[in-house]
C-alpha cells in the first residue's frame, strides 16, 4: 500500500482534474439512483396502490421534499390524464435520469483522461531522468534488458492496471457508500445484517490479491531477464553465429520463456477469479437478503412494504456491479503494485554521486590537476591504492599497466563517474566535490576505446550535448579528426543516419567521429582511454594523427594500449594491482628494466 500511496503523489499536479471527476462522479450516482428511486412509483402504479396527492407540498433541498413533490406530480398526472399516461410520464423520467446519468459519468471519464495519462507521463519522465544521474556503478549490477522492462513493461503495467483502475477507484467507492446510505435509509435492521456478511467476502478478495502481486513481481522479473537475453542476442549476434551457439542461445531464451509462461498462467488464473468469485459472493449475499427480507414484509409486525423491498432489493442489485467492478479494480492494482515497487526501486535508488548546496562554479583549468592519496574500492574489493599523482596544465599523462590494474578506474574518478573511497582530487587546489557537476564535466572531452555513438545524423552525432552549434563548426571539427573526406561522400553528408551504435560505418570511421565531437567541445582537459587498440594499422595512422591535432596545447590523461601512442608522454605512470609501481618518460623507464620495458618488449599494455 505504501508503494501505491507513492504512485498516487502523482494524482496531485492534477487536483483540478481529480476534483472534476469526483465531482461528476457523485453526480452520476446521484442521478442513478434517482432513476431507480422511478421503481416504487412505477410498482405502486401497478399494483393500485397509489395514493393520490391534491395539494402541492413545500418545495426544499431535501430527499423528502423533493419525494413529496414527484408524488405530486405522479397524481397530478393521474388525475388529468389517467394511470397509462402516468406511467409513460414515469417511463419517461427514467429515460431522462439515465440520460443525465451517463452524461456525467462521461465527463468523470472525460476529465480522468488527462491524470491518467499525465502521470504515467510523469512516470516515465521520473524515471529517465533518474537513469541518467544514477551512478555508473549502479548499472554495473542491473541488467539492461530489467531496467529496459521497468521503463517500458512496468510503467504500462502501471498505467493499465492502476491508472485505468482509477475511475473505478474514484467512482465505486462513492457508489457502494450512497446505495448503502439508501438501503439503510430504506431498512436498518436488513442492511446491519447485510454488513455482516462483508468482512468474509473481503478476507477472501485480499488473500487472492496478496497472491497476484506476488506472481506479478516474479512475472515483471523474468520478463526482465528475458529483455535482457535478447538485448544480450542483438549485441552478440556476431559472436552466436561464429561459434555456432544458436542452438545454445535459442535453448536458453526458450526456457526462461516457458519459465515466464507458467508464471504468467498463474497471473491470469488469479486475476480471473477476481470477477466470479465477487459475483457469486455477491448472489450468496443477495439469496440471504431475499430470505431474510422475505420474512420481514411476511411478519405482521413489520412495516416493510412488498414495493419498499422489491426496491430495497434492486438497489442491493446495483450495489452488486460497483462491488464487483471496485474487485476487480482492486486486483488489477496489485498486480499493477509489483510494477510499482520495480519502478519506484530505480526512482529511490540511492544517488552516491551527489553534488554539495553550495557547489562552486568552474569555467577554467588554470595549473593543476592533482590526485592526493586516492583509494578505491568497488563492492569491497579495492581497486586503487593510495594513488598520489600531480598532472599539470598542458602536459600530456600516459598511463600504463596490464588488465585490472586500475587504468581506467583512475580516470573515471576525475570527471566523478565514481568518487573516491579515501583520499582527494583537486582541481587548481579546489576538491573536486566542491564543484558543480555539471561545470566539473564540461572542462573534459572524453574519447573512448568503445566509441559510444547515437542512431542519428553525422551532425548531431558531433554536436551531441551542444547547442546553437552551426554546420561551419561541426564540417572544421571533423577537418581536424580526418572524418570530413569520409563523412562528405556519404549519401547525405553530414544528414547521414549512422544506425544503430554508427553500424553503417568502419571503426576507424566511428573513432574520428568521437574526436571530432571532442574536438568540437574544445575541452581544456582530454581523456582518451585506450582510443586506439581495436583499429587496423591505417585507421589507426588516421586516428592518431587526429589525436595528435586533438591533443596540442591541452592537457591529456591517456591510456594506450601501443607504444606509439605514448611515447612521447610528458610522464608515463605504470599502474600494478592498483598502485603506481613506475613513473617517468619512455627513455627512463627503458632504461630501469623494469615493467615498463617488459610490457614494451610484448607491445601491450593490457
Amino acid at each position: 500500500m505504501k508503494r501505491l500511496l507513492q504512485i498516487f503523489r502523482y494524482i496531485g499536479k492534477y487536483w483540478g482534474y481529480a476534483t472534476l471527476n469526483v465531482l461528476f462522479n457523485i453526480l452520476s450516482v446521484i442521478f442513478s439512483l434517482f432513476s431507480l428511486t422511478m421503481i416504487i412509483p412505477f410498482l405502486h402504479l401497478l399494483f393500485d396502490k397509489t395514493k393520490l396527492v391534491y395539494e402541492a407540498p413545500e418545495l426544499a433541498l431535501n430527499v423528502d421534499s423533493l419525494v413529496a413533490y414527484f408524488n405530486y406530480l405522479i397524481s397530478s398526472v393521474i388525475i388529468e390524464r389517467g394511470e397509462v399516461n402516468a406511467l409513460l410520464f414515469i417511463s419517461l423520467m427514467v429515460v431522462v435520469m439515465f440520460f443525465i446519468k451517463n452524461l456525467f459519468r462521461y465527463l468523470a471519464m472525460f476529465y480522468l483522461a488527462p491524470l491518467r495519462n499525465g502521470v504515467v507521463q510523469d512516470l516515465r519522465n521520473d524515471i529517465y531522468h533518474r537513469i541518467l544521474i544514477l551512478p555508473i556503478a549502479y548499472f554495473s549490477d542491473q541488467r539492461k534488458g530489467d531496467i529496459m522492462s521497468r521503463i517500458t513493461n512496468d510503467v504500462n503495467n502501471v498505467e493499465w492496471s492502476i491508472m485505468q483502475s482509477l475511475e473505478m477507484l474514484f467512482r465505486e467507492p462513492i457508489s457502494i457508500i450512497v446505495f448503502i446510505i439508501t438501503l439503510i435509509t430504506i431498512s436498518p435492521s436488513l442492511t446491519l445484517f447485510v454488513v455482516m456478511l462483508l468482512p468474509v467476502t473481503a478476507f477472501l478478495i485480499a488473500q487472492i490479491g496478496k497472491s497476484l502481486k506476488r506472481t506479478s513481481t516474479k512475472g515483471q522479473t523474468k520478463l526482465g531477464v528475458i529483455l535482457s537475453i535478447v538485448e544480450e542476442t542483438i549485441s552478440g549476434l556476431r559472436i552466436i553465429k561464429g561459434f555456432n551457439a544458436i542452438e545454445t542461445a535459442n535453448e536458453k531464451f526458450t526456457e526462461e520463456n516457458s519459465k515466464l509462461t507458467r508464471i504468467m498462467n498463474r497471473l491470469y488464473r488469479k486475476r480471473d477469479l477476481a470477477s466470479p468469485l465477487s459475483e457469486f459472493l455477491s448472489t450468496l449475499v443477495l439469496v440471504v437478503i431475499l430470505w431474510y427480507g422475505g420474512q420481514l414484509v411476511l411478519s405482521a409486525e413489520s412495516s416493510l412494504e412488498p414495493t419498499v423491498f422489491i426496491f430495497y432489493v434492486v438497489v442491493f442489485s446495483q450495489l452488486i456491479v460497483p462491488v464487483k467492478a471496485f474487485t476487480v479494480a482492486w486486483y488489477n492494482v496489485q498486480k499493477g503494485v509489483a510494477s510499482a515497487e520495480r519502478i519506484d526501486e530505480i526512482i529511490t535508488a540511492e544517488e552516491v554521486i551527489l553534488q554539495i548546496p553550495d557547489a562552486r562554479e568552474i569555467h577554467e583549468f588554470r595549473k593543476l590537476i592533482e590526485y592526493r592519496n586516492v583509494s578505491f574500492a568497488y563492492s569491497h574489493e579495492p581497486v586503487l591504492t593510495n594513488i598520489n599523482l600531480r598532472i599539470e596544465k598542458g602536459k600530456l599523462i600516459a598511463l600504463v599497466g596490464a588488465s585490472g590494474s586500475g587504468k581506467s578506474t583512475l580516470v573515471d574518478l576525475l570527471p566523478r563517474f565514481y568518487d573516491c573511497t579515501s583520499g582527494e582530487i583537486f582541481i587548481d587546489d579546489i576538491p573536486i566535490k566542491n564543484l558543480r557537476i555539471d561545470h566539473l564535466r564540461g572542462l573534459m572531452g572524453i574519447v573512448t576505446q568503445e566509441t559510444i555513438l547515437f542512431n542519428d545524423t553525422v551532425f548531431n552525432n558531433i554536436a551531441f550535448g551542444m547547442k546553437n552549434v552551426n554546420e561551419d563548426q561541426v564540417i572544421a571539427a571533423a577537418k581536424i579528426a580526418n572524418a570530413h573526406e569520409f563523412i562528405e561522400n556519404m549519401p547525405n553528408g553530414y544528414q547521414t543516419n549512422i544506425g544503430d551504435r554508427g553500424v553503417k560505418l568502419s571503426g576507424g570511421q566511428k573513432q574520428r567521429i568521437s574526436i571530432a565531437r571532442a574536438v568540437l567541445k574544445n575541452p581544456p582537459v582530454m581523456i582518451l582511454d585506450e582510443a586506439t587498440s581495436a583499429l587496423d594499422t591505417e585507421s589507426e595512422r588516421l586516428v592518431q594523427d587526429a589525436l595528435l591535432r586533438l591533443m596540442r596545447n591541452r592537457t591529456s590523461v591517456v591510456i594506450a594500449h601501443r607504444l606509439s601512442t605514448i611515447q612521447f608522454a610528458d610522464e608515463i605512470i605504470v599502474l600494478d594491482k592498483g598502485s603506481i609501481a613506475e613513473r617517468g618518460t619512455h627513455a627512463s623507464l627503458m632504461a630501469g628494466n623494469g615493467i615498463y620495458k617488459k610490457l614494451c618488449d610484448m607491445q601491450s599494455f593490457r
